[in-house]
Parts: C-alpha cells; structure tokens; sequence
C-alpha cells in the first residue's frame, strides 16, 4: 500500500511505540476514565487502520476515538493526506492517558539532516533527541494499567469464585471464571509497576487454577493440566511459594482422577519441596495428596508415611494467604480426614479406620463452618465410606451412605463424584455379592446416576 493510500489511523499508529494491544487497552481505560461504555479490539483496530469498516462505528466509539486520537472518526478512517507529518494532537495515544488538557509542544518534522552527524551541532541535536525520547518514555512508564483500587475488585472476585466453587453447581460460575482469567490475562498483557504485576499474577494463577479443576471436573484432563501449567508459571512470575505448591498439588489431583498415581506421586512430592517453608494449609493438603494415590498403588508404608507427613503439618498449621482466599484454596480438617478415608479404603485391613474416617469427615462438615462445607468432598467422603462397607460386607450400610450422592442433581455430578460412585460399583461386581439383591438394586441407581454426568449437559 502506498504512503497516499494510508488512513489518518494507520499514520498515527505507525508514530506510536506501543503495540496494538497496549493501544486497544489504553483505549478502553480512556473510556471508562470518560463515562463512555466503549469497547475495541485489536481485531476492530486493525480493521480501522486499514480503512475495512463495514459496520460504522458505535457512538460511543467514535466520541471516545475523537478524545483519544484527537481527530473525527471519518478523517481517522479516511486516506491520510499527501505528505502528512501529524503533529501529536491533543489527546493522541501517546498522551491520552495524562489527560488532554496537558498537551506536549508540537513535535518537530523530522527531516534526513536530523541524523546524529548530519546537522551543524550534532551533539545538541543527538541530545535533543534523546531528550525527546526518554521524556515520551517517562510519560509512559508512569501509566499503571491498573491502580491498586481495581486490583482490590479482582481480588474480591476471584475470592468470591474459589469460594462458590465448593458450593455452587459448574454451569453456574464456568462464564464468570472464564471471564475473570480473560481480564486479569489483558491487564498483565499491559503495563503496570512491578508489585502490582505480582499482584495480577497471583490472581491469574488462582483464577487459572480454578479452570483447570473446572476441566478435571469434565473429564477434560489435557486441558486441566494445560490450565495448570499457566497456573505454575504465574505462580513463579508472582515468586509465591505457596502458589508453586498449590500449582503442584493440583496436578497431583488431576493425575488421580486421570488414573495415574505414580504420577501423581510425583507432583505432590515436588509440591511438598515448594511447601517447606510454607505455614498454611497446602503443606497439609500435598502428603494427603500422595497418601491416596500410594494407597492406589497398594504401598501400605508410604501411604501411612504420608498421611503422618500430613498430620504434622496440621499441627503446625499457621493460616497463609492462600487460606485467607478459602474455598478450593484451603484444606480444611475435614477435607483431610475425607482424604484419609480414600487412603486406608484402599489399604488391606483398614476398612474400620476408613469408615472411621469418613465418618468424621461428614461430621467436620455438617457442622464445622458453613464456608468450608464442600458438596463435591461430601460427596467423596460418603463414596469412600459406603465403599469401606461393601468391602467388610455391609452393602446395606454401603446404600445408606451413598444415597444422598445419588440424589445430587445432574449439575452436580461432575468427575470425581463419578468416578467415586464407579468404584462402589466396581466393587458390588464381587463374586460375594452376586447373589444379593441389594448389591444388583445399588449398581442400578449408580448406572443411573452416571448416565447425566455434568459434563453432558448443554452450556
């Protein structure tokens, strides 16, 4: 495309520094730091710059666009004119965003003989131009992307969604998570100073982690530990050794319900190093993690090792940040008494210790804080109490136990209470209940109850 032939926008654009989304950012903030209900995406601006509008422009837009670039939407999309060198207009995207009423002096046309060495004072003018553009650099890094007041709003959000995730059905918070990680991922794409950067990464790697269970909880495992991955490297970007070893505990969680304990092993293990130093919650949660899945590998003395490991750190229990989050962040008694159940359910001989277990946790839960209460961990710990009962022979115990599981409306029915009541099914195929009526009535319910998982119903 010929110089003629380029639009006002794209001559302007092409004198900024910063790159098409740091633009459509700024634009937006400028926006709302106006009253104006405007939105632009770099999709939108790329087609603007290249005159391809097929839809006019919203209102909104165009008003905002005027305050910002400092010309009217049609010489912005018009051909600019023949041999244009534009003066930074009030407002242009260079100093929008210091408010147009401080407009800096017209820059000078740029010519060839303002190389360094080729004017006549070549040292004052190499000066000036330095002095130009360390001034425009300034100018920039001054601009937060975002002030410590919208870091407080997404926090109280992400704390709102870690918190209804234990007690609200997936299909009702999966648009807001989604959402949530779409505007702290465009906030950390901008600019801001450092610590507030760190602030931005912790959020984006809870809100990232959030997902990835939500996909665990679909069955979608690949893309869980996709989303957990962010998780980790936000987690390092924000240099937060509890989010590090939250990262790693909830890929030692996916690699379980996946069905790959050594694996999992493996993650709680490298966890547990993150969490040497760590006083909350999660040191308990990363040995309690391991234990199951030793216990899925029928190795009785790890298992029993790890859930000591977690018991300690119970003791020494000192809540953190991430416990001041809650919700699928913290690790409650409760919950760790529930992950013990599905440890000695699986131990040869301890079908007492893991109804014991279970029945303790169910107990935490019901009456224990009202915030702690998690439908999905319920769930688990009554299918590993009614699953340590068909092992001692109790199948009518074991139908008592999962009979409020079964009942859980299909929202609700996602992966690991699945595989859960699975495994009590698995277990009722036993030569010794072959003959038993109510062993054939349970499996019945549990094929029925499996049938309209969560993951099958509409979005």
């Amino acid at each position: 495309m010929s110089e003629q032939r380029l639009t006002l926008l794209a001559v302007l654009i092409d004198r900024d520094e910063r790159t098409h989304s740091e633009i459509v950012a700024r634009f937006e903030r400028y926006a709302r730091d106006n009253d104006e209900d405007a939105t632009l995406s770099v999709r939108t601006l790329r087609r603007w710059i290249a005159g391809d509008v097929r839809t006019a422009p919203r209102p909104s837009q165009r008003r905002v666009a005027r305050l910002f670039w400092g010309y009217p939407m049609s010489e912005l999309l018009a051909p600019a004119p023949a041999g244009l060198v534009p003066a930074s207009p009030p407002g242009d995207a260079t100093t929008a965003l210091v408010g147009p009423t401080s407009p800096p002096p017209p820059a000078e046309p740029f010519t060839p003989t303002d190389e360094p060495g080729r004017s006549s004072d070549p040292l004052e003018r190499q000066v000036a131009m330095a002095t130009r553009r360390a001034a425009q650099f300034a100018t920039f890094a001054e601009i937060d992307n975002v002030g410590p007041e919208a870091i407080a709003q997404l926090r109280d959000d992400v704390v709102h969604l870690a918190n209804a995730y234990i007690h609200d059905p997936l299909a009702s918070i999966m648009g807001d998570l989604i959402a949530e990680q779409e505007a702290v991922f465009r906030l950390l794409e901008g600019r801001q100073k450092p610590a507030l950067s760190r602030d931005l990464y912790l959020l984006a790697g809870v809100v990232s982690g959030l997902i990835a269970k939500a996909s665990q909880d679909l069955g979608r495992f690949h893309e869980a530990m996709t989303h957990a991955r962010t998780l980790y490297v936000c987690a390092d970007n924000a240099d937060h050794q509890g989010l590090r070893a939250w990262a790693r505990g909830l890929q030692s969680l996916i690699a379980y319900w996946a069905g790959r304990p050594q694996e999992a092993v493996r993650y709680a293990q490298s966890g547990a190093e993150y969490a040497a130093t760590v006083t909350g919650s999660v040191a308990s949660w990363l040995p309690a993690l391991e234990a199951r899945a030793w216990a899925l590998m029928n190795a009785p003395d790890e298992a029993s090792h790890a859930l000591g490991r977690a018991a300690d750190h119970r003791a020494g229990h000192r809540p953190d940040d991430l416990d001041a989050i809650g919700g699928l962040l913290a690790f409650p008694q409760a919950k760790q008494n529930y992950y013990a159940a599905g440890t000695y359910v699986y131990l040869d001989g301890e079908h007492e210790r893991a109804q014991a277990e279970a029945l303790t946790a169910l107990e935490l839960f019901k009456h224990g804080r009202p915030e702690d209460r998690s439908f999905s961990d319920e769930a688990g710990a009554r299918a590993e109490l009614a699953l340590a009962r068909v092992n001692a022979g109790q199948v009518d115990g074991a139908q008592e136990a999962l009979a409020p599981v079964l009942e859980l409306e299909p929202e609700r029915r996602i992966g690991g209470i699945l595989t859960s009541a699975n495994r009590v099914h698995q277990a009722l195929r036993g030569r010794h209940h072959a003959h038993s009526q109510v062993a054939r009535n349970l499996r019945e319910e549990i094929e029925a109850f499996c049938r309209v998982p969560a993951a099958a119903l509409p979005a």
